[in-house]
């Protein structure tokens, strides 16, 4: 079963989906579509800074929808190592194994067509700009090397915009919404009921 979590950037829906995972245990695992950035190495440091991360263009959909597929049918998968700090993707990789509940987060997943169509059940995270903005603030700066006012930049220059044009419209597709502020243990209760696990 592949269920989605989706939302806007830091929305609160890695947060559930973590939860989801720990509550789980062996019967769930992990696919994050924040793994499957395009490699930008060929590009200059400052340069990489100015793609739009938050446009389905920047993700390798592809290579992503065939490891669905291939967890669908019970197949492990090795994911590709992205390095949010430099915007490239590693030689490395890691392995996420097939399992009764494969928890798929990521903020496009409901945008985009060919992943929507994979998932089983979708979930939508749902938290205002400021949340999301403060939040990332310190995400950001905490684990992937930015200053506060470069975060500020980027979220009015292409996440905010990103959010309203394919993020949020995408809600719609949702089987289950959670809005902020929610109390993820009794949200991680209802959707193990829901989903019978």
């Amino acid at each position: 079963m592949l269920v989605g979590v989706s939302g806007g950037s830091c929305s609160g829906k890695t947060t559930l989906a973590r939860a989801m995972l720990d509550a789980c245990g062996d019967a769930a695992a992990l696919l994050m579509f924040d793994d499957y950035y395009r490699d930008h190495g060929h590009l200059e440091p400052a340069d990489r800074a100015r793609v739009n991360f938050d446009h389905p263009d920047s993700l390798d959909v592809d290579l992503f929808c065939e490891h669905l597929d291939e967890l669908r049918h019970g197949n492990g998968i090795a994911v590709p190592s992205y390095d949010f700090a430099t915007h490239t993707r590693g030689t490395s990789s890691h392995r996420v194994e097939a399992a009764k509940v494969v928890l798929v987060d990521g903020i496009l997943l409901l945008a985009l067509e060919q992943c929507r169509k994979r998932l089983d059940v979708s979930v939508f995270v749902d938290a205002p700009a400021d949340v999301r903005l403060a939040r990332r603030i310190e995400r950001d700066v905490a684990e992937r090397g930015r200053t506060p006012d470069g975060v500020r930049l980027q979220f009015a220059e292409t996440v905010a915009p990103m959010h309203d044009a394919y993020v949020d419209p995408s809600k719609v597709h949702a089987d289950v919404v959670f809005r902020h502020p929610f109390e993820v243990a009794g949200a991680v209760t209802a959707l193990r009921g829901q989903l019978g696990i």
